[in-house]
């Protein structure tokens, strides 16, 4: 392939990047032959869809991999539609090329209305090795991030808050270690960013005609990149999140990670408008064009300009609270953010390090007995009660620890607050048939997701996947899950084989998914019925956030 001028070898399915699109229909009993031509194994994994463990395709849990030469037969009866997508799990091959989508037709007429669709699978490439890329950020964290701050954004906080209030920012900043504008691990100093495997330069088309209504499938198919997807001049009608209808809510924008699927339905008018979806960390940006006919574009927006983490961010309801709806300069004021100088001098050992629990040697994954609660009042206890850490947060895995996280799902994250457009967020999503299971919690298990970005580790709990135990779900249980945040990026977590399904706050369902974002410093709950025996995966989508240790094993029996 050659994406950047430099030809570099991919790792392709039948040729192709992104692979092929497969198209099933709810009902039907699917067998897919993988023939494995490469000279190291491989795998397949069907992402976000429901079958036995067996023909989950994570080498090690579900099967041994696919040696080889050798060739495995998947087989499994499709329960759902909706779009999917398929990936390798094997090594670095899912950042090579081994992705591609998945459209499930329903085995009824579709209840969504639409005249015309198209697929868009968002990636990402480097042209460097995956594992170079990993070493670099094991030597240093920030390695790819350029946008540091700078001379010039320090005398900008003189003319803003005065010399000491500019110095005390610095200082904190500099005393704790971090980087404010560290909002992702890969820039594109070292990404290009793909839009069906085609580069900006090449403008990936998708063809309509006037007065149409067209359903666009959104897949996050990146390896490492979050994307704020928007269409300027054409209001998105979100009508499903990972492949399950929701009550249709019109945005203008929408964040996704990877791991995550969106379909809107537009109602063109004119005959080109830009599909924009620009990376979180504004270093870049993937587009195509919708249009009438080939040839014909629009205009490409420029980048956003690039926000600092807010105390908020780190520090949840302590540095600040909920943020939905605060404009950047109050909320800077608010949380010592880069408007502000609250909290400025601030020592972080009093932050990162508190514990205000009283058991911080629990283990988290063993918190039962609490069948009969009321659903409602036992969330709202959850979201309130002190936090607790267990002992192993305290290593060396950990720079980080949040003592007062925040809980809404009403935010739409760092860089989109008050952008001037209407963004989706959690919280306007409400799957259009209910939960799956009308039972309470029967347990709890809490799990907070932690990292160390100067030794580029991730893992849970402060434990990297090598030295942790499995999670156990009891067959047929009903369970609370509870994930903290503790570190200044927002994970993607994908749960395989169950349905995770999303809680407000106030303990009502909210939504259904299989990759649940978390956004730094939040805490968040969801209910699981354990219906699926077996060994499955639980991992941050992030791909070197998971090679490097954010994965756990869950295991139901």
């Amino acid at each position: 392939m050659n994406f950047t001028g430099t030809p570099r070898m991919a790792t392709t399915v039948n040729g192709s990047l992104p692979a092929p699109t497969l198209r099933w229909r709810e009902g039907d009993t699917i067998t897919l032959r993988v023939k494995n031509r490469l000279t190291e194994p491989t795998s397949i994994h069907w992402h976000g869809i429901i079958l036995p463990f067996q023909m989950d395709g994570v080498p090690g849990l579900s099967f041994a991999g696919i040696a080889p030469g050798q060739t495995f037969t998947y087989r499994f009866k499709v329960q759902q539609s909706g779009t999917y997508w398929y990936h390798s799990h094997s090594g670095m091959q899912e950042a090579t090329g081994v992705y591609g989508a998945i459209i499930i037709d329903p085995a009824q007429p579709d209840s969504l209305r639409f005249d015309r669709e198209h697929v868009i699978q968002l990636s990402d490439w480097t042209d460097e090795n995956p594992m170079r890329v990993l070493e670099k950020l094991k030597m240093r964290g920030d390695y790819y991030n350029h946008n540091q701050p700078t001379a010039v954004d320090f005398f900008q906080d003189v003319s803003r808050l005065g010399l000491k209030a500019a110095v005390d920012k610095r200082k904190m900043w500099n005393e704790m270690r971090m980087n404010p504008t560290d909002l992702a691990d890969l820039s594109a100093d070292v990404l290009t960013y793909l839009m069906n495997g085609v580069t900006p330069a090449g403008n990936w088309t998708g063809i309509f005609n006037p007065g149409e209504r067209v359903r666009l499938r959104f897949i996050n198919g990146a390896a490492n990149t979050f994307y704020d997807v928007r269409i300027p001049g054409l209001p998105l009608t979100v009508v499903q999140a990972d492949g399950v209808n929701v009550e249709p809510v019109t945005v203008d924008e929408f964040r996704f990670g990877p791991g995550e699927t969106y379909d809107v339905v537009v109602q063109p008018k004119d005959d080109a408008y830009t599909v924009f979806a620009q990376a979180m960390d504004r270093t870049g940006y993937a587009r195509g064009t919708l249009t009438t006919r080939e040839g014909l574009t629009a205009a490409v927006p420029a980048l956003d300009p690039v926000e600092w983490l807010t105390m908020a961010d780190m520090m949840g309801a302590m540095g600040g609270g909920s943020m939905a709806g605060m404009g950047h300069g109050a909320m800077g004021k608010a949380s010592g953010g880069s408007s502000g100088p609250a909290m400025a001098g601030m020592d972080h050992s009093s932050m990162a390090g508190m514990n205000h629990g009283a058991m911080p040697g629990m283990d988290h994954s063993g918190m039962a007995g609490m069948a009969g609660m009321n659903h409602g009042a036992m969330v709202a206890a959850s979201a309130s009660s002190q936090v607790r850490h267990a002992k192993t947060e305290y290593g060396t895995s950990t720079d980080m620890r949040v003592d007062m996280p925040r809980t809404n799902l009403d935010d739409p994250g760092i860089g989109l607050r008050n952008n001037g457009r209407r963004v989706l967020t959690l919280a306007d999503l409400h799957t259009v048939d209910g939960a799956m299971d009308s039972r309470g919690a029967e347990r709890e298990v809490e799990l907070h997701l932690t990292g160390n970005m100067e030794r580029y580790a991730w893992s849970f709990d402060g434990v990297e996947y090598g030295r942790s135990t499995p999670v156990h779900f009891r067959y047929g249980e009903r369970v609370r899950v509870i994930l903290q945040n503790d570190t200044m990026m927002t994970h993607p977590m994908h749960l395989h084989g169950m349905w995770s399904e999303l809680e407000a706050p106030d303990g009502q369902f909210q939504a259904r998914r299989h990759t649940i974002p978390v956004q730094p410093a939040q805490r968040i709950s969801f209910l699981v019925t354990a219906d699926a025996l077996g060994r499955w995966a639980w991992h941050c989508h992030l791909m070197l956030h998971m090679d490097s240790g954010m994965f756990r094993e869950v295991v139901v029996a």
